[in-house]
């Protein structure tokens, strides 16, 4: 079972490093995530909200793969290709699973100008590891799906910088 994270950041880019930092981590083997989300509110007030992973550009490139391959049998790849990048790309935007972009737009509205938020679907996590390198981003949980012993937990941890 994956759980939810969202932390807090009083700058904008620190939501950025503190992704790429988790990326480290997950090639590390350290944390498995099942999606992630950035949210920076910009001085002027708006939101902008990048999402980890592309699905519709994962699912136009897998559809095409597989509409040539069909297509080749048909004698007509590129037909194929096409018709499968189109159907990939539109079952990519229909299959939008796990971070629930309402809650996000939600926290955004809560977000102060110049500050960031990333948003954590964690499925699996080395969690004294993670967090240790972490914290050094002074980032605040303000939201989880965690246990409320869990929370505390984290939270304790986070604030130990």
């Amino acid at each position: 079972m994956s759980n939810l994270i969202a932390i807090a950041f009083d700058d904008e880019q620190s939501a950025t490093k503190f992704l790429d930092e988790v990326g480290r981590l997950k090639r590390e083997g350290l944390i498995e995530l099942d999606d992630a989300a950035t949210l920076v509110r910009n001085r002027d007030g708006k939101a902008k909200i990048k999402q980890a992973s592309n699905l519709v550009g994962a699912g136009a490139l897998g559809g095409a793969f597989w509409g040539m391959l069909i297509g080749l049998l048909f004698w007509a790849p590129l037909f194929g290709l096409a018709v499968g990048a189109a159907f990939g790309a539109l079952a990519g935007k229909a299959s939008d699973y796990g971070i629930d972009d309402k809650f996000i737009k939600e926290t955004s509205a809560k977000l102060q100008p110049g500050s960031s938020a990333i948003f954590l679907l964690v499925h699996n996590a080395q969690v004294d590891k993670v967090v240790e390198d972490l914290k050094q981003f002074h980032g605040e949980i303000i939201h989880t799906s965690l246990s409320n012993e869990q929370e505390a937990q984290l939270k304790e941890a986070f604030n130990a910088a």
